[in-house]
């Protein structure tokens, strides 16, 4: 499916995002804090928006994903970028070492996950200690009022939107049900806690249709 919709897949998420996923990307990079000379990996990296943002401080930035059209797409769209790395890369068996990242991220890709936690704990074994790690993914606004509002949207308007601008709506079908169907910000901190991350916390963005997760790999 990520594969069919890979050479429109920023475009299209910019339009259904009402171009809120440039501000998402915003955040999400400054909660990383690259710096040159660390070792970042982006998961569920795409196309690779998100990794050429990072490798943008000197950080070298490995871009991994489980979707091969994803990732030819990044190599043709950013390959030139010299510390930036595609790599197929499956969440639940990271191809890497142990303690070989300063910082791991993920945008938007943990819901589509089959097992998140397993997910989560790989991070952790692949991250150095005292390493961090950053999850933007949906979540679920706290404001009755305006959570009513954006049920309207992913129910009614978004399908709409989809089926115009996207080249396979059915995925866009996909993503609005596992966007309903994931925790809350709580519990997918508690997730990030079961699986021994440390110093877990978040914060809302966009009113909470995206959350900001982040925390720390203990020292021993």
């Amino acid at each position: 499916m990520f594969d069919e919709v890979a050479s429109g897949y920023d475009r299209t998420n910019t339009v259904l995002s009402l171009g809120q996923d440039k501000l998402w990307r915003v955040a999400t990079t400054r909660a990383v804090a690259p710096r040159p000379g660390q070792r970042i990996l982006d998961l569920a990296a795409g196309t690779g928006a998100s990794s050429v943002a990072l490798a943008r401080s000197g950080a070298e930035v490995v871009a991994g994903d489980f979707s091969p059209g994803m990732i030819a797409e990044g190599r043709r769209r950013h390959g030139h970028v010299p510390n930036v790395t595609f790599v197929e890369a499956d969440a639940m068996a990271l191809p890497f070492a142990d303690d070989e990242f300063d910082a791991v991220t993920i945008s938007f890709g943990l819901r589509n996950v089959n097992d998140p936690k397993k997910a989560l704990a790989e991070m952790l074994r692949v991250t150095a200690p005292g390493g961090r790690l950053v999850i933007c993914e949906f979540s679920h606004p706290q404001n009755a009022a305006f959570a009513g509002l954006y049920r309207f949207y992913n129910d009614r308007v978004l399908p709409v939107v989809a089926k115009t601008v996207s080249s396979n709506a059915d995925a866009y079908d996909y993503l609005n049900e596992s966007i309903r169907d994931w925790p809350d910000q709580k519990t997918l901190s508690g997730w990030i806690r079961d699986a021994r991350w440390a110093q877990v916390a978040h914060r809302d963005l966009t009113f909470g249709i995206v959350a900001l997760h982040r925390a720390v790999k203990p020292l021993a």
